[in-house]
């Protein structure tokens, strides 16, 4: 049975994480909204026990799994995409959900105030926002990566052990959305996490994920999505 995975149409958001996964490993599933159209999270929500707050979610048979960091930790040995061991799973799952913070910092980035409202109603506290994120916290979350794959025993080739994890692709995707979102910041500073760059740069050549970039399975960045690009906020080149 093919997996379900339920989020919005549209935007790649949260639901592109599991994606991902899906994709790199030839998963087959259905993007159920993108067939049925956003009122099918909805009726589904409506008739499961145990409905999850948000999509994403997914569906494997019986069993109902949200949050994206929980679908990976649910996804990641049935796709070959966790270690087997415990203690490196564990580690896998951490790494996730540090990436889920970091994308939460740069959704918050442009609306700082509350989501409810539009970034035009809280642009002033946007910029010091950005500011922040800018300077503090991207070279914070990136100097935390680079030092994972640095003292990885494995070498520094992946995140986790000495195979791609969903952790991998994760990174990749943030990565995608700050260089759309922040191009003159990432321009400036990029070039001091080489280790992740070589990540990134070996996940969008990797067979399924490149396929899958030209597809238009792939949707484009936008200023509905997590990252956005707003001039204002991207800070000198």
């Amino acid at each position: 049975m093919a997996y379900e995975l339920y989020y919005w149409t549209g935007i790649q958001g949260r639901g592109e994480y599991v994606r991902l996964a899906l994709e790199e490993a030839g998963a087959d599933y259905v993007d159920v909204a993108r067939e049925r159209g956003d009122r099918a999270i909805a009726d589904f929500s409506r008739t499961v026990a145990t409905p999850s707050f948000a999509p994403p979610f997914l569906r494997d048979g019986d069993v109902v799994v949200g949050q994206t960091a929980a679908i990976l930790l649910y996804l990641g040995g049935r796709l070959g995409l966790a270690p087997a061991e415990e203690r490196l799973k564990l580690w896998t799952h951490q790494i996730q959900l540090t990436i889920a913070d970091f994308v939460l910092e740069a959704h918050d980035v442009h609306h700082p105030v509350g989501a409810e409202k539009y970034y035009e109603e809280q642009k002033p506290e946007a910029r010091r926002r950005a500011g922040e994120f800018r300077e503090a916290r991207v070279p914070k979350f990136l100097t935390w990566f680079e030092t994972i794959l640095e003292r990885n025993p494995a070498g520094d080739a992946f995140l986790v052990g000495d195979s791609l994890t969903y952790a991998d692709l994760s990174l990749f995707q943030v990565m995608s959305g700050l260089d759309y979102g922040f191009p003159r910041l990432m321009a400036r500073v990029g070039g001091g996490y080489p280790k992740v760059r070589a990540l990134v740069a070996r996940i969008a050549e990797r067979p399924r994920i490149k396929v899958y970039l030209a597809s238009d399975r792939r949707l484009p960045n936008s200023e509905d999505d997590l990252f956005r690009h707003y001039p204002e906020l991207d800070g000198a080149a």
